[in-house]
């Protein structure tokens, strides 16, 4: 039946295939198109979940003779439709609403405290290197004196088109975009690796912008200098200790072959167009 394979195609994207492609390392080199990728995942599976029920109706519309039979059938389908849309409903709007109240919060406190220089980068008198982003509507770039006086010109050249790329390319809609759906599936099959892999997909994809404008070694050394700052729950920087080692052989590595791009974006098509295959077979049929 459809709609029970629509179901089961949910707890599979929302699961196990996470899980397996967080595994994948080649899906590192072209974070580009991994991101595409994982997108493809998640949104697959909501629509999955989604097209239960839609996919159930032709079946209790054009089988008069066994409509009770049905009923049953149809009753789960809408049950889990609707949960999905209502978890995904509110995930979004306390997600949302959270962290556009963390982020200004902390640039009302910047705007405070820290110095103003060119535009939305502010200054903190501070000794310890720090470099992170607030994304939204108000941007800043917030560096420290520390990471002014540590980095070279190449290196900070190389920290501010980091943050630029967060900000231009608005990747926090990326990450709150994963975060909401993250929520959104139940606990019991929700893997954490999935969220872990797409903040490491973000930073790489802003580390290639800072390796194109002032190349490999500029780039590494800014991130060995900033892997250990800690910066705001709500910002968006090129720290992280945890990924640090995983982005610098990333750097080292280079471009991967123009195939591995191809092959995922095909994938991530795939994977979208699984779900709105079903449902035109179940209205064709």
């Amino acid at each position: 039946m459809i709609a029970l394979g629509l179901v089961l195609l949910a707890v599979v994207l929302a699961g196990p295939t996470p899980r397996v492609m967080a595994r994948w390392g080649a899906f590192r080199r072209a974070p580009r198109a991994a991101l595409v990728a994982w997108q493809a995942v998640t949104v697959s599976a909501i629509v999955a979940a989604l097209a239960a029920a839609p996919a159930i109706l032709p079946l209790v519309l054009l089988d008069g003779q066994t409509v009770a039979q049905h009923i049953m059938i149809l009753a789960v389908a809408v049950a889990v439709s609707g949960i999905m849309l209502a978890r995904l409903l509110i995930a979004g709007h306390r997600i949302g609403r959270g962290m556009r109240r963390r982020r200004r919060e902390h640039r009302e406190l910047v705007d405070i405290i820290a110095r103003r220089h060119e535009n939305h980068l502010r200054i903190l008198e501070h000794p310890t290197p720090t470099a992170y982003c607030l994304p939204g509507r108000e941007k800043r770039v917030i560096l420290s004196q520390g990471v002014i006086d540590t980095l070279t010109p190449s290196e900070l050249d190389a920290v501010l088109t980091h943050e630029e790329a967060h900000l231009s390319a608005r990747h926090d809609l990326l990450l709150e975009f994963f975060s909401v759906i993250h929520e959104t599936v139940p606990e019991p099959i929700r893997c954490q690796a999935a969220m872990s892999e797409v903040r490491l997909l973000v930073e790489a994809l802003a580390d290639r912008a800072s390796v194109r404008r002032v190349g490999e070694l500029s780039t590494a050394n800014a991130l060995l200098v900033l892997a250990d700052s800690r910066v705001p729950e709500a910002a968006m920087a090129v720290s992280g200790a945890t990924t640090a080692p995983i982005r610098l052989k990333l750097i080292a590595a280079g471009r991967p072959n123009p195939m591995l791009p191809a092959l995922m974006y095909l994938y991530a098509a795939a994977l979208v167009l699984a779900p709105f295959g079903l449902v035109a077979i179940a209205w064709r049929g």
